[in-house]
């Protein structure tokens, strides 16, 4: 094994570690945008969630972004080339945001110092429920490796996200029983 590829063995490892460790969304999400950063050597990345009626994307979590960056408004997929084409399940590469008609916010991409964008979609089975960036500070190609790795990130992030969704549910689902049962209880 290359020296390189244990390198993105290791982080995918430390990412499945995290993604094991906790069942709480929002910890989740914020530990595996990290990891990524760390891993890839880039200037930031984001998860993004497809809210319920599939029109916007939602931050789930970042690192490596201004919050005002964070906040230039929302990712409305029918304005997004890049998103509509990674919620169809490919992987895309922009090698300059900043001029790309594809990225919607290119100019705010500038003003960040974002040069370079690589999108992954979020699965859970064949659906697409969101989208991961990396996102460098020049000009840069992704290796093969690189694009594997976090294609993998993203699809082990489906699987917990979903995970923790539907621990949530069972978790609320058994507090209306055991509020139920009180109540048959009582009378």
């Amino acid at each position: 094994m290359k020296g390189n590829d244990l390198d993105y063995f290791t982080a995918f490892y430390e990412v499945a570690k995290v993604v094991n460790a906790s069942l709480d969304p929002s910890k989740v999400m914020e530990k595996i945008v990290k990891s990524v950063v760390k891993a890839m050597k880039v200037k930031a990345c984001s998860l993004r969630l497809l809210d319920v009626r599939g029109k916007k994307l939602l931050m789930g979590a970042s690192a490596g972004l201004s919050e005002s960056y964070i906040k230039k408004g929302p990712i409305l997929v029918e304005d997004s080339g890049l998103d509509q084409k990674v919620l169809q399940g490919k992987t895309i590469f922009l090698k300059d945001a900043r001029t790309d008609k594809n990225f919607q916010y290119g100019s705010k991409a500038a003003a960040e110092g974002i040069k370079s964008v690589l999108a992954v979609p979020l699965k859970v089975e064949k659906k697409a429920v969101g989208v991961m960036r990396a996102y460098t500070d020049r000009i840069r190609e992704f290796s093969p490796e690189e694009i594997k790795f976090l294609e993998a990130v993203a699809n082990v992030s489906a699987i917990a996200l979903d995970n923790a969704s539907l621990h949530k549910r069972l978790q609320t689902r058994i507090a209306l029983m055991a509020e139920l049962k009180d109540r048959i209880d009582d009378n």
